[in-house]
């Protein structure tokens, strides 16, 4: 790696870490600190100047707080005659308000956008965006990576066969499922549902044959996981053998913890682009796998202006 800099921020200092070890590479030296009215302040003690600098930040909870100390840091090396910034988002944060649902509502993906490029950042890097649209509002260079990789090199294909039965949650999620099904040469089923208010879905049926199959949910993100287990119910239900879920992000909110220990879930797998609360590190059926190899690939194609997509062809 050539002219480069890493820095991580407070929500993905670990990850940041399998990163910078994987290139071969030290993470820079930063400081990160609030003053005592909340007001976030950084300084980088190492020279940017006409370095190419990568900070990695997911935009997880708190979700405002880590938005600004990302915007923050953008800002700083900007100041400081850096090359060229790119913000490495594994999870996109607001992904979910990426239009208008309703009158008088905002776009927060849009905005979130235009803070970042306000900020300096010459480029974006995230992981299984919730909409892939949000890579449009954009006017500069969007890496939008797939955790798919990771979870069948890592997880699946040492578990499973041809014969397991991939399901997608909702209508939604079809297109994302049904390349996990393609990569396998394996089944898939639908499940069809309607969802009354924010986090809270009721299962209305499945569409496919799960009978006497293991199940494998396939979903981009898992937060109070009321979907999530109304579909693993709906599922076993049906007469699958077993159900697993695999999810890009692990938001995992409010009784999400809770919901999955007492499902019919022998398994949640989720990826580390968010880190997890001590409460979901201690539930025995969440499994968490690495996206830094994946992360740190793409960075070393980037830096050597290497195609990223071929890494999922």
């Amino acid at each position: 790696m050539k002219n480069v800099r890493l820095f991580a921020g407070n929500a993905n200092p670990e990850l940041a870490e399998e990163i910078a070890r994987f290139l071969g590479m030290s993470l820079g030296k930063t400081t990160i600190r609030r003053f005592s009215d909340g007001e976030t302040f950084c300084e980088f003690h190492d020279s940017v100047r006409g370095f190419d600098c990568f900070v990695v930040q997911s935009t997880c909870s708190p979700v405002n707080e880590h938005i600004m100390e990302l915007l923050i840091m953008c800002d700083a090396l900007r100041r400081a005659s850096a090359q060229s910034i790119a913000a490495v988002i594994p999870y996109y944060g607001y992904g979910r308000q990426d239009r208008k649902v309703s009158p008088r509502t905002p776009i927060t993906s849009k905005l979130v956008a235009d803070l970042l490029v306000a900020a300096g950042v010459d480029r974006v890097l995230s992981i299984d965006l919730h909409a892939g649209q949000i890579q449009g509002f954009f006017n500069i260079p969007f890496d939008h990576l797939y955790a798919m990789p990771v979870f069948l090199d890592d997880y699946l294909r040492t578990n499973y066969d041809n014969s397991v039965v991939f399901v997608s949650p909702d209508a939604g999620g079809v297109e994302r499922t049904r390349g996990f099904s393609k990569r396998m040469g394996a089944g898939l089923a639908i499940i069809d549902k309607r969802r009354e208010k924010a986090n809270v879905s009721e299962v209305m049926h499945l569409i496919g044959d799960v009978r006497d199959k293991d199940c494998v949910i396939i979903d981009d993100m898992i937060d109070t996981a009321g979907t999530l287990c109304n579909a693993a119910k709906a599922v076993m239900d049906n007469g699958a053998r077993k159900v697993v879920a695999c999810a890009s992000h692990g938001v995992l909110s409010g009784p999400a913890v809770e919901r999955i220990a007492a499902s019919v879930l022998t398994e949640v797998v989720v990826t580390n682009t968010i880190p997890p609360s001590p409460a979901v590190s201690h539930c025995a059926k969440i499994k968490f796998l690495s996206t830094g190899k994946l992360l740190g690939e793409a960075i070393r194609r980037i830096n050597n202006g290497e195609s990223v997509s071929s890494l999922f062809v």
